[in-house]
Formats: C-alpha cells, sequence, structure tokens
C-alpha cells in the first residue's frame, strides 16, 4: 500500500469513527446520559480533526505541486469526509433540541 493509499484510507476510517461516536452520542442523550454524550461528542470530534489534517496534507502537497491521484477511492474518502462533518453537524443541534425536550418532559 503506497502513503497515499495510506492516508486515503485513514481519511475513511476516521471519517466514519467521527459519524460513529456522533449517532452513539445521540443514543446516549435519548436516554438521558448527557455526561456520555459529550464524552462520545468529543471522540467524534477528535476523529474528525485526524481525518480533516490527513485531508489538508494532501491538499498542501498538491498546493506544492506534487500530483496527487484523483482514484475512485480519494473521491470516496472526500465523500465520506463531508457527510460525517455535515451528520456530526446535524447531530450536535439534534443533541441540544433533545436536552430541551428532555427537559420540558422531566417538568
Amino acid at each position: 500500500m503506497t502513503e497515499l493509499e495510506k492516508t486515503i484510507m485513514n481519511i475513511i476510517i476516521y471519517a466514519g469513527d467521527c459519524k460513529n461516536h456522533a449517532y452513539m452520542a445521540l443514543g446516549l442523550v435519548n436516554e438521558g446520559d448527557y455526561a456520555g454524550a459529550d464524552q462520545e461528542l468529543e471522540k467524534s470530534n477528535d476523529a474528525l480533526e485526524i481525518a480533516h489534517n490527513d485531508q489538508t496534507s494532501l491538499l498542501h502537497k498538491e498546493a506544492k505541486g506534487e500530483k496527487i491521484d484523483t482514484t475512485l477511492l480519494f473521491i470516496h474518502a472526500q465523500d465520506h469526509l463531508m457527510t460525517a462533518i455535515t451528520e456530526r453537524n446535524l447531530i450536535e443541534q439534534i443533541i441540544e433540541l433533545r436536552k430541551v425536550v428532555n427537559t420540558l418532559i422531566n417538568k
């Protein structure tokens, strides 16, 4: 496996971890476990940071003139990362709404 392929696979793996932890956080907040949800969101953000840093390293290489092959796997990684960012952002908003709903239900 080339260094480029390893970087691409890392983007896919960590973007997946980002989404997984975000959905776990949503499940926990639905159960009223806010501390657990916050921990999962932190893990989601950590995974996203790694994936984003790998993507940024490829962008820097290309900006410096290094040719980056645009393979189907690379496109998949970019798509996976973009989806992870979008889903995580939406889940964070849903979690905030769920906290409000939980407070209203428990009154």
